[in-house]
């Protein structure tokens, strides 16, 4: 394994992923781009297979498991996204799967990992530890982990999200990634980097949930208590081991918003664009519309992580 990402490692899963993964659109819209100020291009992961930029990372891992080490299933550990896309590859191959979630995890995420044939174990995610239970379970079945984020493979996998944008658009100004665990922002900032040199690269995350905003300010990984934001899939305690080195190296700064930023762009995008969105996928949208970015930049490539979100949990917007 390359500890390290790389353009050529990104390069390499793009073209591992293709059975599985999509090439998303990139839409864009009058409305958006006068609230922006700005050019915005937005990839649209709502639209991918499992509704979320994770096939990525999860199918450049599993799809290069030795043939052997299948029989012996993949673990893994997630709020839902990364527990869908591990289901939908490991089926691929034909390799069980048993995905350890959160007993809060949203019904839009749990019951479609359930159908694709995953065996669910819920926890505590206030009082247990699902790294030790993942690996307590990997003890038992002699199965391979596939982590949310923090693994080579998986960031390298999700990067793939920003060279289709810079592929389509590589004159961009800046590429503005939501960040939890920093999967997706390390592996975008390092394709992103290699591509473009002087592009600017930004990192956001609610407020609720800063713990990279905090680790960036402060040199070092910091980790924070379980956030309550609606933005589940970015409720990460701190950045990942691995990934946080990168983001340090690459991206410019982390940006804020609020809980009633994430729900007005979610609604704005529904109303103006006609698209559904979750609330970790607005995230990044966010940051744009609400003039969190500075100035000087005409034109972003902004990635909408994904669209997985509760009927019910549309109805309070």
């Amino acid at each position: 394994m390359d500890p390290v990402i790389s353009e050529q490692a990104v390069r390499e899963a793009a073209a591992r992923i293709k059975p599985l993964a999509k090439r998303t659109p990139l839409l864009t819209s009058r409305s958006v781009d006068r609230r922006a100020g700005m050019r915005v291009f937005l990839k649209c992961e709502n639209f991918q297979r499992g509704g979320a930029f994770k096939i990525r990372g999860a199918s450049n891992l599993i799809l290069s498991l030795p043939p052997e080490d299948l029989p012996r299933g993949v673990v893994a550990f997630s709020s839902g996204n990364h527990a869908q896309a591990v289901a939908i590859a490991a089926k691929h191959v034909g390799a069980p799967a048993t995905i350890v979630m959160p007993a809060d995890a949203p019904q839009s995420k749990m019951q479609p990992t359930r159908e694709l044939g995953a065996r669910i174990v819920t926890y505590d995610r206030f009082h247990e530890d699902r790294e030790a239970i993942a690996l307590r379970i990997t003890g038992e079945t002699g199965g391979t982990v596939v982590p949310p984020y923090d693994h080579p493979m998986i960031a390298s996998g999700q990067g793939t999200a920003a060279l289709e944008i810079l592929e389509d658009r590589p004159e961009l100004d800046a590429l503005v990634v939501c960040v939890g665990g920093g999967g997706l922002l390390s592996g975008s900032a390092t394709i992103a980097k290699a591509i473009r040199s002087g592009i600017r690269v930004f990192g956001v995350e609610p407020e609720l949930a800063s713990d990279v905003f905090q680790s960036f300010a402060k040199g070092e990984r910091v980790t924070i208590p379980p956030s309550d934001t609606i933005a589940d899939g970015l409720r990460t305690p701190s950045p990942g081991k691995f990934t946080f080195p990168v983001i340090q190296k690459l991206v410019e700064s982390i940006l804020l918003v609020t809980e009633a930023e994430i729900r007005e762009t979610m609604r704005f995008l529904m109303e103006r664009m006609k698209i559904v969105i979750e609330p970790s996928g607005a995230v990044a949208v966010a940051a744009v519309l609400f003039g969190k970015l500075p100035p000087g930049i005409a034109s972003a490539g902004v990635i909408i992580s994904g669209g997985n979100v509760d009927l019910d949990f549309l109805k309070t917007l």
